[in-house]
């Protein structure tokens, strides 16, 4: 088998991180020390915003008003996809209780966090159907407190669009913040008292780097990084489609990779022949020509079996499939955020309607983790309660195997049990 490579890319998602990190750092450590005047003044001074922060019905209703009746209906059926995805997602997750021994009793409860932060990036975007991810799917895990942030759009507030969706998926408390410092705000509880549990949603590189300098301290969704796609495709795909979906994630910035794998040199080289002219047919087609120009890459393999391989090595954020045999695809596949299975799916529709959540992995995260879901915001915890029978086989092996390991004060444990609940009887507690 052979892997040739058509198109290769010249910049990696690493690029440019050291300075990142030191500008984040920065500011978290100001904030950390210095609370909402910090806040107040990084708002002022990146996003050009000295009104409230704490968005009040009124700005909701004005928002509201500045829609057109369709794109009202629009946000609210996309709500309902999402909504309803994560209600399942939580209904398949289920508690027991099981008796592993005679008297040994262990079981499992799902408890939401207490408090989520959701944040919704602004920028070149209107990101209404980012505002629906995360908060509906934490609504949906049964999250008690919901705070959302976005930052002003044009020193305006939080674009109608976002606002409007926001409110559709019913968080307690809007705030209109964004960046560095909004991610912090909620990781402090600033404004609102109550510091978040788990902070979710994409935003750009200096807001991935503050959630992941503050990871442990506050939970997180993903490590995020910039938006990719990956297209397998064959002999059947239309090359068009193929170049058409390529270019439709390659928009979301310019360090966007954008990537195919195929099995066909023709398919392969008809793409890279369409790729320019769908890109400068765009209205502002500066972005995707730099990153499919820089970031941009076409995979020529041998056979199905190996564009899984170089797939699975990429762990890619989306994961297009326009091939034959897509059951053969959706059995054989392990790494990747989100799949989309033949020419009628395409990850916009996953990006805005469809229902499974967009906030995915990136930067090769999905081989070990999935994208948000209503999980994300649940805890596993486990409980366990023994009869004073089973203290019987449990007490001694326990205290066995805690000298076994050097742990006489573990073992100790075990021993006065023993010598409360089964006085004058006799228990190899050593192994010697």
């Amino acid at each position: 088998m052979t892997v040739s490579y058509l198109k290769k890319a010249t910049k990696t998602a690493e690029t440019d991180e050291g300075k990142t990190q030191e500008i984040v750092l920065n500011m978290l450590n100001d904030i950390r020390a210095n609370g909402e005047e910090a806040v107040k003044k990084y708002a002022e001074k990146l996003d050009k915003w000295t009104g409230n922060f704490i968005v009040k019905q009124e700005e909701i209703d004005k928002a509201a008003g500045m829609l057109n009746e369709q794109t009202k209906k629009d946000i609210q059926f996309a709500y309902e996809q999402i909504y309803e995805f994560a209600v399942q997602q939580r209904k398949s997750m289920l508690e027991f209780e099981t008796e592993l021994y005679p008297g040994v009793i262990a079981g499992q409860r799902l408890i939401p966090v207490n408090a989520a932060g959701c944040y919704v990036p602004g920028g070149r975007f209107a990101h209404a159907a980012s505002a629906l991810m995360s908060i509906a799917t934490a609504r949906a895990a049964g999250v008690p407190f919901v705070v959302a942030c976005s930052p002003s759009h044009q020193g305006a507030g939080i674009h109608p669009s976002i606002l409007y969706a926001m409110a559709v998926a019913k968080p307690d408390v809007i705030l209109t913040l964004g960046g560095v410092q909004a991610i912090a705000a909620m990781t402090f509880g600033i404004f609102t008292g109550k510091p978040a549990d788990i902070i979710v949603g994409p935003g750009n590189k200096f807001v991935a780097e503050a959630k992941r300098i503050l990871f442990g301290e506050v939970g997180i969704d993903v490590f995020a990084g910039p938006s990719e796609i990956l297209v397998i495709a064959d002999e059947t795909a239309d090359p068009e489609i193929v170049a058409f979906d390529l270019v439709g994630q390659a928009e979301h910035g310019y360090d966007s990779p954008a990537i195919l794998i195929t099995t066909s040199e023709t398919l392969a080289k008809k793409v890279m022949e369409l790729m320019p002219k769908v890109i400068e047919d765009l209205p502002e087609p500066d972005v995707s020509r730099a990153s499919w120009g820089d970031y941009g890459e076409v995979i020529l393999v041998s056979d199905r079996e190996e564009a899984v391989r170089v797939n699975d090595e990429y762990a890619p954020e989306h994961l297009e499939i326009l091939a034959a045999d897509l059951d053969w695809w959706l059995k054989t596949l392990t790494n990747y955020g989100s799949l989309f299975l033949g020419e009628e799916t395409t990850v916009a529709y996953g990006d805005k309607t469809s229902g499974p959540n967009h906030i995915l992995p990136t930067k090769k995260a999905a081989r070990y983790s999935g994208g948000l879901n209503a999980g994300k915001f649940i805890k596993t915890l486990t409980y366990q309660r023994l009869t004073r029978e089973a203290n019987r086989q449990i007490g001694p092996v326990s205290a066995r195997i805690s000298r076994l390991e050097g742990m006489e004060g573990h073992a100790r444990t075990s021993d006065i049990r023993m010598k409360k609940f089964f006085p004058g009887e006799t228990f190899d507690l050593t192994g010697a």
